[in-house]
């Protein structure tokens, strides 16, 4: 597919009125666990409809292939080493894990001071300290949980095997704990999301973050949804998309009620994965690793720097902003969310962030970011233009790799199949210099 240069209306578009903004996250759902990237056993019909009625993306990378670091770059525009918040945060009962920082720049913070009424609903996972908790960091209200995952029905994180295991409730309204068991958690935030929605009105801006704790384990389904694929399907694979089914019902239910309370051609809706599909063993059903999830056609999965483990999807409806029907072909990242939402509004570029506003570069009046950075644990990755350079590549079962640099053109090698360090060192080490000095700014101790 060729870029599609997108024509774009400045920010403030409809008649100078704020945009609303409903932005969702999914969890661990990879690229080809969406009908629209060519992946038609996938069931995402409303997911489907919003990437033909905007743009969307097939180089989208979040900033982390993991959860908490992921997020804290959406929220804050920067790089989540930068933010303070790397790979994933811990989950306790006592709920004192530090995460986003006491007086961080926000994408709500950022918005409220614009005007807007904002509400978090979901998986939170950024902090469960005082200081790092939604409504300390712009969120006006918030239903969700802390941890890194639920319970689908008990809404009770766990983590067992371990000696001792850990296991407790995690659901709130803002500062209440709350019990809707045994509520289907993906249902449960489409009726919180549905609530707020019918309580907007035009003329009276608003953020809504949704992040689903869906497809990650807990792995489970409701029959309904697990009915709308066949019997003669893996179980793993057949559970994992029922789950995004279920999610992908909500995206539609949001949608319609969007286009009836007459706030559709004012709002825009930006979707995205927070990483790629797992291969842990803890979310199979047969004790191997996992295999429900699809990260097709790229190598890797979470928790590694393969393209498969950040390379995820990415939808973006804006109306008065940008054509719909669009496919934009060169590298996003989710760090960049934050300050184009903000610009939208009519407000300036956040303080600190390493995003920027990608509306200009869809319009073709700015070019792409030259270097891109991730970390993970020991490894370390960092493309420029179609070159893309990983140190301390990850293994994972079936995939070992035993040189310590990793050199692709994506162009090319999309898979990432062929290294082809020993053939261009000049590059190697170039690009090696280049993330030598971004761990340098971002405060990263050197890999070695």
């Amino acid at each position: 597919m060729v870029p599609a240069a997108t024509a774009a209306v400045p920010a403030l578009a409809q008649g100078g009125r704020k945009p609303n903004f409903l932005v969702i996250v999914t969890d661990d759902q990879g690229i080809g666990d969406v009908g629209c990237y060519e992946h038609p056993e996938v069931r995402t019909p409303n997911l489907d409809r919003l990437a033909a009625s905007g743009t969307r993306f097939t180089q989208w990378y979040s900033n982390a292939p993991i959860c908490s670091a992921s997020r804290a770059a959406l929220m804050t525009g920067k790089y989540p080493d930068r933010a303070g918040v790397k790979g994933a945060l811990t989950s306790e009962p006592t709920w004192d894990v530090k995460g986003l920082r006491a007086g961080e720049t926000t994408l709500p913070g950022e918005l409220k001071k614009l005007g807007y009424r904002t509400a978090a609903f979901g998986k939170w996972h950024l902090g469960s300290e005082e200081a790092s908790r939604p409504y300390n960091q712009g969120f006006d209200s918030f239903f969700g949980w802390y941890s890194g995952w639920l319970d689908a029905y008990s809404h009770r994180y766990y983590q067992l095997g371990g000696n001792p295991g850990k296991i407790f409730h995690d659901l709130w309204r803002n500062r209440t704990e709350v019990f809707e068991e045994p509520n289907y958690m993906t249902e449960l935030l489409g009726r919180e999301a549905s609530s707020f929605l019918a309580g907007q009105k035009a003329g009276e801006p608003f953020l809504l973050y949704l992040a689903f704790g869906a497809p990650h384990y807990s792995m489970m389904a409701p029959k309904k949804y697990l009915d709308r694929f066949p019997v003669t399907m893996d179980r793993d694979r057949r559970t994992h998309l029922a789950m995004v089914a279920a999610v992908d019902d909500v995206v539609g239910l949001l949608l319609d009620q969007l286009k009836v309370q007459g706030l559709e051609e004012n709002t825009v809706v930006f979707y995205q994965a927070d990483n790629g599909a797992t291969r842990e063993i803890r979310a199979s059903s047969d004790g191997r690793p996992y295999h429900g999830g699809s990260n097709e056609p790229f190598r890797g999965y979470k928790q590694g720097l393969f393209d498969g483990g950040m390379h995820v999807p990415a939808i973006l409806r804006a109306p008065g902003f940008l054509k719909p029907g669009q496919v934009w072909n060169r590298p996003m990242i989710t760090m960049d969310v934050t300050p184009t939402l903000v610009a939208m509004a009519g407000g300036k570029q956040p303080e600190g962030s390493d995003g920027r506003n990608f509306l200009p570069t869809l319009r073709g009046e700015a070019g792409d970011h030259e270097f891109i950075f991730w970390s993970f644990e020991k490894s370390r990755a960092v493309r420029q233009g179609d070159w893309k350079l990983i140190f301390n590549p990850p293994q994972f079962p079936g995939d070992p790799v035993s040189d310590k640099v990793w050199l692709s053109n994506l162009e090319a090698d999309p898979r990432e199949t062929t290294n082809l360090a020993s053939k261009e060192p000049e590059r190697v080490k170039t690009m090696i210099e280049k993330f030598r000095l971004w761990e340098k700014d971002v405060k990263l101790e050197p890999a070695q």
